[in-house]
């Protein structure tokens, strides 16, 4: 990141060290006295051209130095002052830059970052528009194209040109000239321009284009960002200068983002593999399930297996930790107690006890919360038996009420777990919602507080959708997690939903 002082000193005496550090070598010459001020040795403006930005540049202070003697000026391109000034821009040029840099870091998501790259960049290059292309050159993906000031139906239209004949194409493709990046001035007037992307150019309204590359380091592309000028126009030096160090910061952060993606998107597929992949069908019950696994994957687990005697299992859970190792052993366990339900299974504390021993003895430095619930359709009757776990919900037409189940320690906190079973009558058309803690998780919010949404979310599921589980759940889900459904704090949520018809 840049470190940009706030307060510049100029000596005079040091001009030449100056000189060399800011890049204006020919300074020398510019500061040589004359008869009047022109436009060529008039003080540079402190602000980039073209940059509409909502961080404001700072005001510079430039300050004599104390060591120095003060020596009156009496013209306005004096050395000194001139070069005060020409530094005094590039300082402001600098600090915005970092400003930009500092708020796209400060993204968690791909979305968000591709999303702030284009806002920039579009105030550094002084353009309305844009679109910003991932395509990871290792091909492993995401694949993806944000626009800014485009619809999708012109993101559609850009599609449909030629990928050699645009100059995002040509950089992702790697051509030499791109490295520098490519701008078309004046589009419509360039001798040999494809067909197609003429019209495309006037079906959208733009005349010039430039575009950059993205890339976490040389030969490492990362994508490609495009911004589009509605008149024939043409970003300056500086701009350029400018925008090229804002992209190369932009790439290394957007490649971070793709590795944690990958990363997301690896455990995820994991961590449904490890889960039923579809929903038992059993007489007298609709079964539905949501789960959510987040960024660094999780332990939270459910199941749904027939049992004999047309009885019903159903679990939730969630092992301690996050990572591969937490969902390594969340598969294990949930392999351990459908084995226990298949063998056990109408009592649920034997089937928990032999969990919590097979817990202690061959992972004893982890521990787990679970619930299991022996369900008999035919007579809507639950037998559940919970290990520190969240208690059930149970949603009708004419009541929206928590399951009491006692109280009771995770599997292996204690030496040895036992906990007493709960019966529960189920009256017909209702739902019985099985949970992770994930659920509940919201910054700032008190355990109470947590349970209190839950059950206003669950009695405001409209009438209509109260005979389909899955209805119900998607509810109950949007309500608690507004952000599509993913916890805030990265946490898996699984959410179980199984509704009792009436009795034939």
């Amino acid at each position: 990141m840049l470190d940009i002082p706030l307060r510049v000193r100029v000596h005079v005496e040091t001009l030449p060290a100056a000189q060399n550090d800011m890049g204006v070598c020919d300074a020398s010459e510019q500061y040589a006295p004359v008869g009047k001020p022109n436009t060529m040795n008039a003080p540079h403006p402190s602000k980039v051209a073209g940059i509409d930005s909502a961080v404001p540049s700072p005001a510079q202070t430039v300050a004599p130095s104390p060591a120095a003697p003060i020596t009156p000026v009496s013209a306005p391109n004096a050395p000194g002052a001139l070069l005060q000034d020409r530094l005094a821009g590039w300082v402001s040029d600098l600090t915005t830059l970092h400003e930009l840099t500092e708020r796209l870091t400060r993204t968690g998501t791909l979305d968000e970052a591709l999303r702030e790259l284009l806002r920039a960049g579009a105030a550094l290059v002084g353009a309305r528009r844009g679109l910003v292309v991932l395509e990871p050159a290792d091909g492993l993906g995401p694949d993806t194209t944000v626009g800014l000031g485009l619809a999708r139906a012109d993101l559609g239209h850009l599609e449909t040109v030629p990928r050699a004949a645009t100059p995002c194409g040509r950089v992702l493709d790697a051509l030499p000239e791109a490295d520098a990046g490519i701008a078309q001035p004046d589009l419509l007037a360039e001798d040999g321009l494809d067909p197609r992307h003429r019209e495309v150019a006037v079906r959208l309204g733009y005349a010039a284009t430039y575009a950059l590359p993205l890339a976490a380091a040389p030969g490492e592309r990362v994508g490609a960002a495009v911004w589009f000028y509605d008149e024939p126009a043409a970003p300056s030096e500086r701009q350029r200068h400018l925008a090229g160090l804002y992209a190369r910061g932009a790439g290394a952060h957007l490649a971070r983002l793709v590795e944690v993606e990958r990363t997301r998107a690896a455990m995820a597929t994991i961590s449904e593999e490890l889960l039923p992949s579809r929903l038992p069908r059993v007489a007298g019950v609709q079964l539905a399930a949501r789960h959510r696994t987040g960024p660094r994957g999780g332990g939270d687990w459910y199941d749904a297996l027939p049992l004999p005697d047309a009885a019903l299992g159903l679990a939730v859970g969630a092992v301690t930790g996050s990572g591969p190792s937490a969902v390594a052993a969340m598969g294990r366990l949930r392999a351990s107690l459908r084995a226990y339900a298949v063998m056990e299974g109408e009592d649920p504390v034997a089937v928990l006890s032999d969990l919590e021993l097979l817990l202690r003895l061959t992972e004893p430095a982890r521990s787990a919360t679970a619930l299991f619930a022996y369900c008999e359709p035919a007579l809507r009757r639950i037998t559940l038996a919970g290990a520190g776990h969240c208690p059930p919900l149970l949603v009708g037409e004419h009541r929206t009420e928590f399951v009491e189940t006692t109280v009771s320690a995770p599997l292996g906190m204690l030496s040895c777990w036992e906990a007493p079973s709960v019966e529960l009558e189920v009256r017909p058309g209702e739902t019985v919602l099985l949970y992770t803690d994930g659920l509940l998780h919201r910054a700032g919010d008190s355990t109470d507080r947590a349970f209190a949404r839950l059950h206003a979310a669950a009695a405001s599921v409209p009438r209509a959708l109260r005979e389909d589980p899955d209805a119900i759940a998607g509810h109950v889900l949007r309500a608690m997690l507004p952000d599509d459904g993913v916890d805030a704090d990265g946490e898996d949520v699984v959410l179980l939903a199984a509704r009792f018809d009436a009795a034939e």
